[in-house]
């Protein structure tokens, strides 16, 4: 977990990788859990024998599964100090590019690429995630997380 004393601590690593979180183990019932909170049951996510015969070899992880866990990533990574609150805003430049199969560890990777001051000492953070499998060979997403941060 990195600390950071205060908001301004944070803002000063702009294009510095500020984390890198703990790797997370997804298995198949936490995809058929989000899959029931979201009503996606799209087999590739909750059918284990037909999707045996898919490139895949099993079921995967749905991306919006994966970038669910941002907050939890950065609550688990980044701690500061001194805030009074963090919300998120929304997220730019989304991409899946990878395939997660079920039961594998997806750490993420997060960059401060932009501090956007507000008003009354507030800022608008972009974070740059990568979202990595274990002994994968490219991310599984990449997005620009914009959260706010409030004294």
């Amino acid at each position: 977990m990195k600390v950071f004393s205060n908001i301004e601590a944070l803002v000063a690593c702009v294009g510095q990788e500020v984390a890198v979180s703990d790797w997370l183990t997804l298995e198949q019932a936490d995809i058929t859990r989000f899959a029931d909170a979201t009503r996606d049951w799209q087999w590739i996510h909750v059918d284990p024998a037909r999707a045996a015969h898919t490139p895949f070899g099993g079921t995967i992880v749905h991306g919006f599964f994966t970038l669910s866990l941002l907050p939890y990533f950065l609550d688990t990574s980044v701690k500061i100090e001194r805030c009074g609150m963090s919300i998120n805003y929304g997220t730019d430049k989304v991409r899946f590019t990878a395939p997660l199969p079920s039961g594998s560890r997806l750490r993420a990777r997060l960059t401060l690429g932009a501090a956007k001051a507000l008003e009354a000492g507030s800022y608008q953070i972009t974070w740059h995630v990568t979202f990595e499998r274990e002994g994968g060979s490219k991310p599984v997403c990449v997005a620009e997380a914009l959260v706010r941060l409030y004294p």
